[in-house]
This record gives structure tokens, sequence and C-alpha cells, in this order.
């Protein structure tokens, strides 16, 4: 980029102006000042100058300019940064697609217009007068309905897209944006969201790119064109995958919710969006949730933009929710410090916040580091007293033990389990090696044998860190043939999983050119090859649609990541070795595997 559009930038932009969306400034002098938001401080040290539009705090060394303002605060890259002053400039930037550039504008001009569009139905109608009731009776106050833009889509066929081709918008525009659907007979469009309460998702500028749309009264509907729509009839449907909205990367309220979450240093996560409305409501706006999926990595990656700090809000029986558990284990493989909000039974954040904010806040204050939750989880279930039981205890909380990256942390609760169980450290950790997560992609069913059980049946799912890879690697392939290219039996010998190294060797060896013939090639194969069908089950949690470009980047990341979790566990086996030739005085052995664990050592960062 130019720097003259920089500058350009630069000039239409008062960083103080900029900084005070942020913050509340005080004048001092010829500066201004206030308590720093990189870091935890009473006294203001944070200082920005008028006269060289730049600011720095002199107690965590936090300086530049204004873009290096909202890089920090929004954690976010310098393209992104660059895109977000342009626009509150005015200052057009270059594009070198403009035929593509005009395509997304119009896209979020498509998206603005039908949000004004349920926004005013929502106050207008009959129905949306209703809508107002029911919000009014989860205790949303006005404000709120005004600040989310919560609206209202008629139960009426094509009553949006009609509105949006009268302001001047193809149909094909209206589908490529996820607001209309296509009707296999007559290839015709109509709306997808009809009589629903309707959330807008909004980016980190606050610019509308999907919806979520929750069913209201359950209306039946009547039409069988709109019968065989896939989400017809499901109390929540929300936006497909469109050039602006991904499922796998937008977390709702997160807009609203970044300067707290950087504040607090800490995210609440929650499963639904009246969740995240009323807890920002009530004060908790570091709250936020996913849109339509469970948790990914690239969730994580941008929360790990403002925090370290989880905290679960999980429903009463979601601690045996598959997609739950994978979450937690992905978040803790990503070194999240992660803690449990365990709700009431039957009752989600919403249903705590309309009854008693006072027992949010309580349930918050409470929340149970998830090592605690799974030890307590462990010990309601089975007897400690009885051999069968410390076998099961171990059973249950050893794979969540293993999944700990950090030495220090797994060490101490391995020593917490050993004074639970009332056996020897050494035996846990034994045990604990016996575990073969790396090459166990199936979930652990750890059941009761025994009539002196608490509880007859407990079903965990644990996952390496290798076999997270190894899936989002596959499923990335399954969707984008194309990427097959990147992997090479260099690769290939870092799999541990039979079933996905399979499927990789076998469409590398039928070359395929679209997500739906690799999909029949790998069914194909599923039926002579059960680790392969038992495989894909797996992988079909990690199927979604993003740019081309996007995948291609992230299967190159996979793989090296997949490098350096095979060489760190290779090391450990190495560091093992050498643990026992130490103790048999073994000296050449003793050399040969440092000799290994150094130059290994060396590809890893």
């Amino acid at each position: 980029m130019a720097d003259t559009v920089i500058q350009q930038i630069k000039d239409r932009l008062d960083i103080v102006e900029v900084v005070s969306g942020y913050l509340k400034l005080e004048k001092t002098g010829i500066n201004l000042r206030a308590n720093c938001p990189f870091h935890g401080e009473k006294t203001p040290s944070f200082f920005v100058s008028p006269s060289r539009q730049s600011f720095k705090c002199f107690g965590c060394g936090e300086s530049g300019s204004v873009f290096d303002f909202i890089m920090k605060m929004e954690g976010i890259e310098f393209g992104d940064a660059l895109r977000m002053l342009a626009r509150r400039a005015g200052v057009q930037l270059p594009s070198y697609h403009p035929e593509t550039q005009t395509k997304r504008n119009r896209l979020y001009e498509i998206c603005e217009i039908s949000c004004r569009f349920f926004e005013k139905q929502l106050h207008s109608s009959q129905a949306g007068r209703q809508v107002l009731k029911y919000f009014t009776g989860r205790g949303l106050a006005a404000e709120s309905i005004k600040q989310w833009r919560l609206g209202y889509s008629p139960d009426q066929w094509r009553c949006l897209s009609d509105f949006l081709v009268g302001q001047g918008y193809q149909r094909a525009e209206i589908l490529e944006a996820g607001l209309a659907v296509a009707s296999e007979k007559s290839g015709d469009s109509y709306d997808r969201f009809r009589g629903r309460i309707m959330f807008p998702v909004l980016d980190l500028s606050s610019q509308v790119v999907g919806f979520g749309g929750r069913v209201f009264e359950n209306e039946k509907l009547k039409t069988k064109d709109e019968k065989k729509e896939e989400n017809a009839g499901a109390k929540y449907i929300n936006t497909p995958a469109t050039p602006l909205y991904d499922k796998s990367r937008v977390l709702y309220g997160l807009n609203f919710a970044k300067l707290a979450i950087r504040q607090k240093d800490s995210c609440i996560l929650t499963e639904g969006y009246m969740d995240v409305i009323l807890s920002h409501q009530a004060g908790f706006a570091n709250a936020v949730a996913t849109s339509g999926t469970a948790l990914t990595s690239l969730h994580l990656k941008t929360i790990k933009r403002y925090t370290n700090n989880l905290l679960m809000a999980f429903d009463a029986d979601a601690g045996g929710n598959m997609a739950t558990q994978r979450g937690i284990s992905l978040a803790i493989s990503e070194e999240f410090n992660v803690k449990v909000i365990l709700m009431p039974q039957g009752l989600d954040p919403a249903d705590v916040i309309s009854q008693n904010q006072q027992q949010w806040a309580n349930l918050i204050d409470g929340a149970q580091e998830i090592m605690s939750f799974y030890f307590a989880t462990a010990l309601n279930s089975f007897d400690a007293s009885l051999p069968s039981g410390k076998k099961q205890i171990a059973q249950f909380i050893l794979p969540h033990i293993k999944k700990i990256s950090n030495a220090i942390v797994r060490a101490h609760w391995v020593q917490k389990l050993a004074d639970i169980l009332q056996v020897s450290e050494g035996a846990v950790v034994e045990e604990m090696a016996r575990l073969k997560l790396e090459n166990n992609s199936s979930p652990h069913n750890i059941t009761a044998d025994s009539a002196d059980n608490k509880n007859t049946n407990i079903n965990t799912e644990v996952k390496s860190r290798d076999t997270l890879l190894e899936e989002r690697i596959v499923s990335l392939v399954l969707n984008y043939p194309s990427g097959l290219d990147f992997i090479d039996e260099a690769h290939l010998e870092l799999f541990s999983l039979n079933g996905a190294k399979e499927i990789i060797k076998t469409l590398k060896s039928h070359p395929v050119e679209s997500p739906e013939s690799a999909q029949v090639v790998c069914r194909q194969l599923s039926e002579q090859n059960k680790e392969v069908e038992s495989f894909l089950e797996d992988v079909l949690f990690w199927s979604e649609v993003q740019s081309t470009e996007d995948s291609f980047v992230e299967i190159q990341l996979c793989l090296e990541q997949l490098k350096t979790v095979v060489a760190r566990q290779n090391l450990q086996e190495i560091a093992r070795g050498i643990r026992q030739a130490e103790a048999n005085k073994d000296v050449e052995r003793l050399t040969c595997l440092m000799r290994q664990f150094n130059e290994l050592s060396k590809g890893i960062i």
C-alpha cells in the first residue's frame, strides 16, 4: 500500500478522537492521559500526544501511531487496521481486484439494508410487536434491542427478496448474501428467514455480515418448497457461508465485547444469542457466543488476541456433550486457562439473568477450573475407596491430564490425583504413559463394571493435538481437493491415524476435482476399511466452507504444526530412553540418544 494513502488517513484522523472512542481521556498539560488498556493499573500512565499524533504508555512501554493503537486494541493485523481506519477517514483504498471489491461492497449493502428492514418490521408489524412483548418478557431493555439491532422477518414467501429487488439488487446477489434459498423445482428463490426473530451477526467493525433466526411461536411452514428446505422447522437457522460470513471464524458479540475481554482479561463463552445480549445488559460485556457451529480453532485464535482465559457456560448436562468436550480439549491444547460456569438444571445463562442477575454473577465467581470440574465429576461417579473405583477415576481423569501441554501444570494434577487415590505419583505417571491417545481417534467409553459405582456410565471425548490436526487436514482437502498438492510423502509419514493416512494416499492416487468427487471416493473407501469409516465420522464434524486461499494457508499451517507435535513426541520418547540409559549407566546408548535429542531439538522453535 502506498505511503501516500497511509499518510492521507493519518492527516484526516485525529488520534485523540480515535482513542476517545475506547478510553476516557483527561487533559494533563498539552497531552491527555488514561489508564492503560493494555495492562492493569490504577494510576494513569497512558498518554496521548495531539501534537505528535501518537500514544505512549510509561507503564508497559506500548507506543506508536493511530495504526499501532488500533492493531493492539482490536487484536488485528495492519491490513485490517488500514481498512478500518480508511473507512472511518473516508479514504478509498486502491484495489488490485476492483470487481471483487465492488461485489463485497454490494453484499455489505444487502446485509445492512436487510437488517434495517427486519428492525422496521419489529416495530411496525403486528407480529413484530408480539416479538417485542416476548423480548420484554425475557428481560430485554429497549436500549439492548436497539444496540444489538434485533428484528423480525415476516412470515411471507418473498417479502425481503422483493423489497431488495425493488432497491436495485439482483436475486442472484440476494442468494449469495445467504438471505434467500433456491427452489429445486422452479429455479426461483424464496426468503431464507420467515416468521423468525432476527439476530444480526456483526463483524469486528460492527458491519452486518450475516443473521441468526429463531423461530417465533413455532409457526408451521405451508408450502411444499418450504417444507423441503434443509433447515425448515429448526429452532435456529443461520446464514450459510458467504464471502462475508464464515461461521468457523465469527464470534457473536465480539464487536461489543473485545474491549471488556481485554480489560477483564477473560472471555465468557456461551451458546446462544440471548445469553450474550442479556450478559452484556447485566454488566458482563466480555461474553460472546459461537454462531451456528461448535467452537473451532479459528474461534480460539481470535479470542487469543485478547485473552488466554476462557469461562465456558455449560448447560447442566453439557459435561457429556461431545461438541463441548471437543471445544474444551481444543482450548486446553491451545494453552487457554479454561474454567467451567456450571448452570442450574434446565436453565441457560439467559434464563438465569432474566430471573436473578446476582445469581449469574455468583455462578461466574464460582466457575471451576476445568480439571477441578473433571475431578468433581469423577469423584461423584465412582467410589475412591474401592480398587475398581480408583481404576475408573484414573481412566476418566488421566486422558485430560495428559492433554495438558505445560509440564508444571500437568505435574500438579498428577500429584493431586495420586493423593486422592492414595497411590504414588510414579504409579499415576506410569498409568498415564500407557494411554495411547496419540493413536486413538475414537471416544473413550468408560463404563462402570461394579454395583458399587455411583454412576453406571460416563462418556467423554479426549483427543490429542496431532489427532485434531490430522482430522483438520483431511476435512480441508475433502472440501478443497487441490490442497492435496501441499502434502508429500514426508508429510504422510507424520500421520499416526491409519484412517487419515489411507484417505490422503487414496485421494492422491485417484485425482479428484471437486469436494463431491472426493467424498464419493472416501465413502467407497470406508466400505472396505473400518478405520476409514470411523475416521470419517469424526472428520464430518469439521465440515465447513471458507475461501480457497484461506484453506490452502491453513493446510500448510496444520502440516507445520503436525511436524512440530510429532517431533516433540519423539523428543519425549528419546528423553525417556536417556533416563533409562543414565539409570543403567549405559554410556554408549546415552551418547547416541543425546546426539539424537540435540539434532531433533534444533528443528523445534
